[in-house]
């Protein structure tokens, strides 16, 4: 049987911002430059981290309000940080020059995250109950795909708040985008005709993180809610594949490895677990952090690294071999 993959702690940065960290994601690297960690943060500022050291490379302001999701470019060159305060900022990573503002009405800009080849920047619509494409090239809204409401006799605001849209996640191959609900409903839509596919049932909290594996095929959906439970769904065959559980509370990030053989979890307990999908169970648990973990990403690419963000303010960089 093969080796399970293991996690052991490189490095912590305590105050790492001035508040709760709530997001986080990898540069991939250039010609010029290493992978840096992205982080965004309540304290309405996102940083650039040098790996390994963890060493600051450089501090972005310019939202008003707190940062609820960071995104990075597949190219590497530029990022995206969405606040709060509705405003996506689209920036280049190296010189923080300002490419695009992409702006929205109040609660409807939560997570986000370009598509594989970098055309389009997907944003989860929150009270919008959509999912809007931004174009890359032009920064011009091309696209708002919309959660379907349940049809009953009497549709209600009540129906539409449910469908509130937190998260969202590409296939490998761009084709399909997957985005969670706060009333646990997972959404599939196929991109290129713009259409709404189908359902994935089975959480019934909201499903604050989403992530497709890395396979060529881009079946399997990793899902992370408030209900305690980690959801692997076959996406394009609507099944539910398994369920994982074992954190005391809400699971709030869900990244999976670059060879897709391992998924780590963030969650409110405190920890961050690493999973193995074919065990079905978590196979190691990492209790790093003193407050509710928001992110968990592997580094893309060789040189295992998965990094965590908390509430207690700080990173952690582990390495996983």
């Amino acid at each position: 049987m093969a080796k399970s993959m293991k996690l052991a702690g490189l490095k912590s940065v305590e105050n790492a911002h001035d508040e709760s960290v709530w997001t986080a994601t990898w540069v991939p690297a250039t010609n010029s430059r290493p992978p840096l960690l992205l982080t965004g943060s309540l304290d309405e500022t996102v940083k650039l981290w040098r790996p390994d050291e963890l060493e600051l490379v450089r501090t972005n302001t310019g939202h008003c309000l707190g940062v609820v999701s960071v995104t990075a470019h597949p190219s590497g060159v530029i990022a995206a940080s969405a606040s709060l305060d509705s405003l996506v900022r689209v920036f280049d990573v190296d010189t923080n020059a300002t490419i695009a503002t992409l702006e929205a009405p109040p609660s409807e800009v939560w997570q986000m995250q370009f598509d594989p080849k970098g055309t389009t920047l997907a944003v989860a619509g929150g009270g919008s109950a959509s999912i809007k494409l931004w174009d890359t090239a032009t920064w011009r809204l091309v696209s708002t795909l919309s959660v379907p409401r349940p049809e009953g006799p009497k549709p209600s605001d009540k129906s539409s708040s449910k469908k509130f849209v937190l998260s969202v996640a590409w296939s490998p191959d761009g084709r399909r985008l997957a985005c969670g609900s706060i009333d646990g409903t997972i959404s599939i839509f196929d991109v290129p005709r713009a259409k709404f596919l189908h359902h994935l049932e089975g959480h019934y909290m909201p499903v604050r993180s989403l992530v497709f594996s890395p396979e060529p095929d881009g079946r399997k959906l990793y899902s992370a809610s408030d209900d305690g439970h980690v959801h692997v769904y076959d996406a394009e065959g609507k099944a539910i594949i398994g369920a994982m559980s074992g954190h005391s509370s809400w699971v709030l990030s869900v990244d999976v490895s670059p060879d897709g053989e391992a998924i780590a979890t963030g969650s409110s307990d405190k920890t961050v677990r690493l999973w193995d999908f074919k065990m079905r169970a978590a196979i190691q648990t990492m209790s790093n952090h003193t407050d509710q973990v928001w992110a968990v990403a592997f580094r893309p690419g060789g040189g295992g690294r998965l990094a965590s963000v908390s509430d207690d303010k700080s990173i952690s960089l582990y390495h996983c071999s």
